[in-house]
């Protein structure tokens, strides 16, 4: 089912009946008539592992001596890891992303890190989200930075949405490019108060002539204000046009927050919204106690979520434009601690998933008989992960995003 962005500004706004302002009303037109042509590109799904994902758990060097000596009681074992090569395999909690890599749906790039690494959540997280190094660093997330480059001017669909609790990452912080943040679609039922469907007429036509009326000037702050609040609440109404649409009956884990927020990615993807990229995160991965369990637990909600999504967008033309990102902070140290679990680390891998995908492993595998203060060294700047996808991808010029140029990983197949 497919919208026209006339349609979906004018019919759901309409929708919302007296709970809409009088702003919003007029803003809904002018955007309607600014940018008809839908995106027909490629959509970037980010996941956000927060806490610092443990990469040796993740992806397992079963096979290296230095791994097992430095980890006593949560080395897994090699019986039990999901093969991947002569080297690695996955824990045993992701025997649904072994199926995504079984369908050739999976690349991993191992020991990715960047120079000079930072163990607080905070400093770290900032570096990867604005992807600058030092003090100095600009504040604008480097998809901030994107949006403005694609995009221009504000106006029309969210180009990005964030989906969950918290405040939208720093990644999509700066923009121009107003980006909402949704947590779940009962929020907005509650907020938008659906109006009698017999007064949609009367509200349309009250809604096309306040449409006509005169507006700010180009370029004012209030032009911008109803800009943005008219997005929201366009894309607040979509998302509920999305829930009452029949799905495609693709089964996600709902006992999982991920998986429920893959599936309305999912669904707003089938539905036609014009958005480029969605983000999203999972927390929970701060493992230094009791890491066994807890961090099993954490996996098994991020495989089996992942492969429901890719099992969903696998059914639909889009899939092949899809590309999902999986990242964390950093990794952990390789040596375990005396509570159970595993302090703050530097390097760990990255996943990217879909049909446009590389497969395998890419990238050299960590050595850990070479340590940095008792971390296994980076070899892979996440720079170089952003910069393909900006250039190979997303069809957007990376050095004009990341202030130099970096060099390119194999891990997009070359029609893609």
């Amino acid at each position: 089912m497919h919208f026209s962005r006339r349609d979906f500004l004018c019919s759901t706004l309409v929708a919302c009946g007296s709970s809409v302002p009088l702003f919003l009303a007029r803003s809904a037109q002018v955007i309607a008539d600014e940018t008809k042509r839908p995106n027909h590109g490629r959509m970037l799904v980010m996941v956000e592992l927060d806490g610092g994902n443990d990469g040796l758990n993740t992806v397992v060097p079963y096979q290296d001596d230095a791994y097992r000596r430095h980890r006593p009681q949560l080395a897994i074992a090699a019986r039990e890891v999901h093969r991947l090569d002569d080297h690695v395999g996955l824990h045993p909690a992701l025997v649904n992303l072994l199926r995504v890599h079984e369908n050739r749906q999976l690349a991993i790039i191992q020991s990715v890190g960047y120079p000079n690494p930072n163990r607080s959540h905070f400093e770290s997280m900032a570096i990867w989200h604005t992807a600058r190094l030092g003090s100095s660093r600009d504040t604008a997330g480097w998809l901030a930075r994107s949006l403005d480059e694609r995009f221009g001017d504000p106006g029309g669909d969210a180009p990005a949405l964030y989906l969950g609790e918290n405040l939208v990452p720093q990644a999509l912080y700066g923009s121009r490019r107003h980006v909402p943040a949704l947590s779940d679609l009962e929020q907005f039922r509650r907020r938008l108060g659906i109006a009698d469907p017999a007064l949609a007429g009367p509200q349309r036509a009250a809604l096309d002539q306040m449409g006509r009326r005169e507006r700010g000037g180009a370029g004012s702050l209030l032009q911008f204000v109803e800009r943005t609040g008219a997005i929201t609440y366009a894309t607040s109404a979509r998302l509920e046009t999305v829930a009452r649409a029949n799905d495609s009956g693709a089964r996600y884990p709902e006992s999982y927050g991920l998986a429920r927020r893959l599936k309305l990615i999912g669904q707003l993807i089938k539905a036609g919204l014009g958005t480029s990229i969605y983000y999203t995160r999972i927390s929970g991965f701060d493992t230094h106690a009791n890491q066994r369990d807890t961090h099993a637990i954490r996996l098994r909600e991020v495989g089996d979520s992942l492969k429901a999504f890719l099992d969903d967008i696998n059914q639909i033309d889009e899939a092949a434009r899809i590309l999902v990102l999986v990242f964390s902070e950093f990794g952990r140290r390789l040596g375990e601690n005396a509570s159970g679990g595993t302090d703050h680390g530097t390097a760990a891998p990255v996943f990217l998933l879909g049909p446009g995908v590389n497969p395998g492993v890419h990238g050299p595998y960590p050595n850990l008989d070479d340590l940095a203060d008792g971390d296994p060294r980076y070899a892979v700047d996440f720079r170089r992960i952003y910069a393909t996808i900006l250039d190979q991808w997303l069809g957007c010029p990376s050095q004009a995003i990341l202030g130099e140029r970096f060099a390119h990983l194999p891990v997009l197949r070359a029609s893609g």
